[in-house]
């Protein structure tokens, strides 16, 4: 190893090094941000390091400069619009898309490494093997993840999608891949195996969405970004670089405690929402009741203004409707009104609120909300039958009581206590369902009052109307 090859060689153990701290500084939103910029930076390092190795041994085209600059300066741009454009609405589709982005490079890296080997039939295990496991496991990710995506943007239907024979396929299919696997490592030069193997798991990402529902997308897309360190780290196997396989292995691991943990937080298994193809809605509606119109009490922003300005304790609960209207900025004003007047302010955080994880996190930390203020379920269950007004923004399945009760698409899913809070205030703009498709019984409670309005537009008021109040 020459010069160069050593300097650049410790560079990568360097980046690799600050990826290990900048996921550590991720574990609290106060470090959140510095965590990513290290991250972030330590891989530009990488990307640069990369070009010098590649100009230093002259092993590229003019060709191949062009296709090579071309890709960074047009990756480069869609991720700085996508950062800058892309609303937190989406963000989940993006992180679907980036999935796939990652898990198909990593596959076609692995089919390249094999088809341009000198001597194919001579290859290892230790080649062989990564490069067949980073093509399973890219494919399946690329295909699944588009999927994800779709359902998600309303491209593909967010309700289960099954057909005859379904749980049947995705039974062989691993299968099928397992041997196309082993078969690729027996046998580096066949095509047949390589291009067979890419064809079985391919197929294989998209059997495997279809039937899992849009409810359960926040845990699918955690479990298919796992999916995409693996086959990363899978290729830095075949190259035979450092840096890719700490990273890879990085994101592997902590994608799939994510993964655990959301599954966790929905009292489901993995194995149930992936094999199973369960999914907790997002099909036709089913009433709770005996079909008959429901009765709720409707209230005004001057009513829930009062209720607020009397109240000693005030709890918070954000949801997907909160993220929609873009509001997070509206709700930590109205926060901090309120906690400006000596009143006991906070936020209570379901692990699956909104469409992925730490999707309330992320708004939050926007809008400057005191990370003091944040609390996890476990944390601020308890605290409920003190807090003088519950004021829930746009969640629904989370809050629903119903889920106490065997029998229902979310039995047994761990809930926000809303409930026993002395007074309930729900800003919503209709009684539509949530993703599970069922109605929600706290909105019939006699102490729930209903604001019928956008999240941007009715926090708006209550501020206002607050100030009124208290000025």
């Amino acid at each position: 190893m020459d010069t160069v090859s050593n300097a650049v060689h410790y560079v990568f153990l360097a980046a690799a090094a600050c990826f290990v701290i900048g996921l550590h500084l991720m574990n609290h939103p106060r470090t959140a941000r510095r965590g990513n910029t290290l991250s972030a930076g330590a891989m530009a390092v990488a990307i640069g390091a990369t070009a010098w190795l590649v100009v230093h041994q002259d092993r590229i085209s003019s060709t191949g400069w062009l296709v090579l600059v071309s890709g960074g300066v047009l990756g480069a741009a869609l991720g700085l619009w996508a950062a800058r454009e892309v609303r937190m609405t989406a963000m989940p589709q993006l992180v679907s898309l980036f999935n796939a982005v990652g898990g198909g490079a990593a596959a076609l890296i692995a089919v390249n490494d094999l088809l341009q080997a000198e001597n194919p039939a001579g290859l290892g295990a230790r080649v062989s093997l990564p490069g067949a496991l980073g093509i399973a496991i890219g494919t399946v990710t690329f295909s699944g993840s588009l999927i994800a995506a779709g359902k998600l943007q309303g491209v593909v239907s967010g309700a289960p999608v099954v057909f005859p024979g379904v749980r049947l396929l995705n039974v062989l299919l691993p299968g099928a891949f397992v041997a196309g696997t082993v078969w690729l490592v027996l046998a580096p030069d066949s095509r047949t195996a390589l291009y067979g193997l890419a064809a079985v798991a391919l197929l294989f990402g998209v059997t495997m969405v279809l039937p899992i529902g849009g409810a359960d997308m926040p845990v699918v897309i955690a479990l298919l970004n796992a999916f995409t360190g693996s086959a990363v780290a899978m290729t830095g196997f075949v190259l035979d670089e450092t840096a890719l396989i700490v990273a890879g292995m990085l994101v592997s691991s902590s994608g799939g405690i994510l993964t655990k943990l959301m599954a966790d937080a929905m009292n489901r298994s993995i194995a149930n929402i992936v094999i199973g193809g369960f999914g907790t809605g997002d099909s036709a509606p089913t009433a709770t009741g005996s079909g008959t119109p429901v009765q709720v009490r409707s209230v005004s922003a001057d009513d829930v203004a009062i209720l607020l300005a009397y109240a000693s304790k005030v709890i918070f609960v954000p949801g997907y409707g909160l993220a929609a209207a873009q509001a997070q900025h509206e709700l930590g004003d109205l926060a901090e009104l309120l906690a400006d007047q000596g009143i006991d302010v906070s936020y209570a955080v379901h692990p699956v609120a909104g469409r992925m994880p730490g999707h309330m996190n992320v708004l939050l930390a926007e809008a400057n909300v005191p990370y003091t203020q944040l609390k996890e379920m476990d944390e601020v269950n308890p605290e409920f039958p003190q807090a003088d007004v519950a004021l829930v923004i746009g969640a629904n399945d989370v809050t629903n009581p119903i889920a106490r009760r065997p029998g229902n698409a979310i039995s047994g899913m761990p809930i926000l206590d809303v409930d026993k809070a002395k007074s309930v205030v729900v800003i919503k703009r209709s009684m539509g369902h949530g993703y599970a498709g069922i109605d929600n019984e706290l909105y019939t409670d006699p102490k729930t009052g209903m604001f019928f309005t956008d999240a941007k537009k009715g926090l708006s008021e209550l501020k206002a109307a607050v100030a009124e109040f208290v000025g």
